[in-house]
């Protein structure tokens, strides 16, 4: 199927999504969102989605919001219903990225590896044991709305657990949580935020004040039983800020090494 094109302004910046580039042996799907028309090699942010199986579209206003930043925005498919829980799925995904973002105008030295809800573990997962990556780490990692005590789907281990026995993500670490998230309390975040920082780890911590959709600017849709896209101010505020967050990893890799930090709610 040939990439569908499309191209909008976001926050006054024209952004360009190409659709349905096939990223892997497993077949699954991937979108890129860049700035139109951009120029030289772009930081690259790979995106991945929560535990609803191929959900890319749900990241589809975020990961636009995001390149408007700046950003090479790629957000691939991935099933949690597969027998590995979907770890052949993300660490395809991982491989495209880091092989083809060059060729979509990215800049393939510049990784930031990020996710929300199950995708946050799993984005973390990869930082904690770069031995499952040819011992790759990403320029940074960004969590959104994620739960750090469950095991991560890249890895089959809890990051709080990997953390606990010594393990290190050797990057920066930025967490983002809306503040009135009811399916994941924000305290899942505070935990890891306190953990690395307890351990003098580079990390952030922003709480925003929206919930577990609007952090992605959406909206759950029960009869649908899923995100859809929402124009509602908190959601756009909140999307805002996760793309700003996302934007910054890129560009500076997030920190050094024992810096850290926490913002309430924004």
């Amino acid at each position: 199927m040939a990439p569908d094109m499309g191209t909008a302004d976001s926050a006054g910046t024209a952004v360009e999504t190409v659709r349905g580039l096939v990223c892997g042996p497993g077949g699954k799907r991937l979108d890129v969102h860049r700035p139109a028309g951009a120029h030289g090699p772009l930081p690259v942010v790979l995106l991945w989605h929560g535990i609803g199986p191929d959900e890319r579209d749900v990241l589809e206003p975020l990961g636009r919001t995001a390149a408007a930043q700046g950003l090479l925005v790629l957000v691939p498919d991935w099933r949690s219903d597969a027998a590995d829980g979907g770890r052949a799925h993300l660490l395809e995904s991982l491989a495209f990225a880091r092989e083809e973002a060059g060729g979509l105008g990215g800049d393939g030295e510049s990784l930031v590896l990020a996710g929300w809800s199950a995708g946050a573990g799993a984005a973390l997962g990869v930082a904690l044991w770069p031995e499952s990556v040819g011992g790759w780490r990403p320029n940074a990692v960004v969590g959104v709305a994620g739960r750090y005590d469950l095991t991560a789907r890249t890895t089959g281990t809890a990051p709080l657990d990997d953390l606990a026995a010594g393990r290190e993500p050797g990057v920066p670490v930025h967490l983002v949580h809306g503040a009135r998230d009811t399916v994941l309390d924000a305290r899942y975040s505070r935990d890891l935020a306190e953990t690395l920082r307890s351990a003098g780890r580079a990390m952030t911590l922003q709480e925003l004040d929206s919930d577990h959709a609007g952090v992605i600017m959406t909206a759950y849709d029960p009869a649908a039983d899923r995100c859809v896209p929402t124009t509602a101010e908190h959601a756009v505020r909140a999307g805002q800020a996760v793309a700003r967050v996302l934007a910054d990893a890129a560009r500076s890799g997030g920190g050094t090494e024992g810096e850290g930090g926490a913002e309430g709610s924004a």
